[in-house]
C-alpha cells in the first residue's frame, strides 16, 4: 500500500500482521476448498474455483483499503451517520423477497452479478464509525441512561431487528459488543454498564430459548457426541481434525477433513483445518497475530487519546473490538469453547464482503495511527 510520507511513518507491526493473515488465509482458503471445488458442487470441476474468487476479493480489499487510507478521520466522522443510514437500508434491501439471495436458509446477501453483498459485513464498520462518532457526541452526557444509552439502544434494536430476520444472529453479537464497548471506553459508567450487559445476556438467553434451532446448537455444543451425525456434526468433525493436527499437523494440504465431512471448511472452520494441517504451533501463530493486531488497535487509541485526538481513538479500538471479538468467537467455535456461530475468521475466511470490509477497517486504523505520528512530528518542531 502506498502511503503518504515514508515507511517510518506506519506501524509495520500493525502492517505486516495483517497482510500475513490476508496471505495465509488465501493458502488455507485453497487448500479447505479444493476437494469440494474439484467435485464441481459449485463450478464444473475447477479446483482453484475458490483461490481465484478469493483472490479476486484480496484485490478489491487492498483497492478499497488504499481508498479508505486516503480518508482523514474528520471525513469519516462527518460522513459516519450516513453510512450507517445506508448500512440500514442495505440489510432492509436484503428482506426483500426477489431483492435478497437466500443460501442455505438465510437471506443475507444482495446478488450483485459478479458476486454476492453481504451488508452485515459492511455494518460492523460502519457500527464502528458511527458509534464512535455517537459517543463523541454525548460524551457530556455518558452519566445519564436517556441521553446517552436510549438512542444508541434504538438503533441497535433496529439493526438486531434486521439481522434476525435474515436470520445472522452471529452479526448481532458483533455489532452490539461494538456498539457497547465503544460506549464504555468512552466514559459510560461502569455500573449502568453491568445492569445493560446483564439485560442484553438475559435478552440473548430469551432469543436462544424461543428459538429452536438456536436451542438445538446450544444442546450440540453441550455435547456434540451424543448426536454425532446431527446437530453436533460440525463441531464434532472440527474437534477430531484438532485431535489429528497434534503439536505439528498432517502437513499443508493434508487434511482429511475438509474431504466433505467438515462443512464450510473455507469459510466458517478454516482454523479447524489450520489445525489439522499446521497443528497447534499454527494456531497458535494464528492467535499471536490476531492478538497483536488487536493490542496496537488500542495502542493507537490511546495514543490518539494522549493527543487528545477522542474520535479517532475510538475507531482505532473499535475496530480493534472488532477483530478481537469475532477472531475470538469463530475460534472458540472451532475449538468446541462456544455454541456454534455463522461468523467467519477476519481476514482469512473466504467471502469477499467480509474481507472488502476487513481490509478498509486495517486501513483506517492505519490512517489513525498516521495521522497521530503526524501530530507528534509537529508537536516536537
Amino acid at each position: 500500500m502506498r502511503v503518504p510520507g515514508t515507511q517510518a511513518e506506519i506501524d509495520h507491526a500493525l502492517l505486516w500482521s495483517g497482510v500475513f493473515l490476508l496471505v495465509f488465509g488465501l493458502v488455507m482458503v485453497y487448500s479447505s476448498s479444493i476437494a469440494i471445488a474439484e467435485a464441481g458442487r459449485f463450478t464444473a470441476q475447477q479446483p482453484t474455483y475458490f483461490l481465484v474468487r478469493h483472490a479476486l476479493f484480496l484485490g478489491l480489499g487492498l483497492l478499497a483499503a488504499f481508498a479508505a487510507f486516503q480518508v482523514p478521520l474528520k471525513t469519516w466522522q462527518q460522513i459516519a451517520p450516513w453510512l450507517f443510514l445506508a448500512g440500514v437500508v442495505l440489510l432492509a434491501l436484503v428482506l426483500i423477497p426477489g431483492v435478497g439471495r437466500e443460501v442455505n436458509g438465510a437471506q443475507r446477501w444482495l446478488p450483485l452479478g459478479f458476486a454476492n453483498l453481504q451488508p452485515s459485513e459492511l455494518m460492523k464498520l460502519f457500527a464502528v464509525l458511527y458509534a464512535a462518532d455517537y459517543t463523541v457526541r454525548k460524551m457530556p452526557y455518558m452519566a445519564d441512561l436517556k441521553k446517552a444509552f436510549m438512542p444508541m439502544a434504538a438503533a441497535m434494536i433496529l439493526v438486531g431487528v434486521l439481522l434476525l430476520k435474515e436470520p445472522d444472529f452471529g452479526a448481532l453479537v458483533v455489532v452490539v459488543s461494538i456498539a457497547m464497548g465503544i460506549l464504555i471506553l468512552g466514559g459510560m459508567r461502569t455500573r449502568l454498564f453491568v445492569i445493560l450487559v446483564a439485560l442484553l445476556l438475559a435478552a440473548f438467553a430469551v432469543m436462544i430459548i424461543v428459538s429452536p434451532y438456536r436451542r438445538d446448537r446450544i444442546f450440540g455444543f453441550m455435547d456434540p457426541w451424543a448426536d454425532a451425525f446431527g446437530r453436533g456434526y460440525q463441531l464434532s468433525h472440527a474437534l477430531i481434525a484438532f485431535g489429528r493436527g497434534e503439536l505439528f499437523g498432517v502437513g499443508l494440504g493434508g487434511s482429511v477433513e475438509k474431504l466433505f465431512y467438515l462443512p464450510e471448511a473455507h469459510t466458517d472452520f478454516l482454523l479447524a483445518v489450520i489445525a489439522e494441517e499446521l497443528g497447534f504451533f499454527g494456531v497458535v501463530t494464528v492467535i499471536a497475530l490476531f492478538a497483536l493486531i488487536v493490542h496496537r488497535a488500542f495502542l493507537i487509541g490511546r495514543q490518539a487519546v494522549m493527543l487528545d485526538r477522542i474520535y479517532p481513538a475510538l475507531v482505532a479500538q473499535g475496530i480493534g473490538l472488532w477483530i478481537g471479538v469475532q477472531g475470538f468467537i469463530n475460534m472458540g467455535v472451532n475449538m468446541g469453547l462456544l455454541p456454534t456461530k455463522g461468523l467467519t475468521l477476519p481476514l482469512m475466511s473466504f467471502g469477499g464482503s467480509g474481507i472488502v470490509a476487513n481490509c478498509a477497517a486495517l486501513a483506517i486504523l492505519l490512517r489513525v495511527d498516521w495521522e497521530n505520528r503526524q501530530l507528534m512530528r509537529g508537536n516536537k518542531r
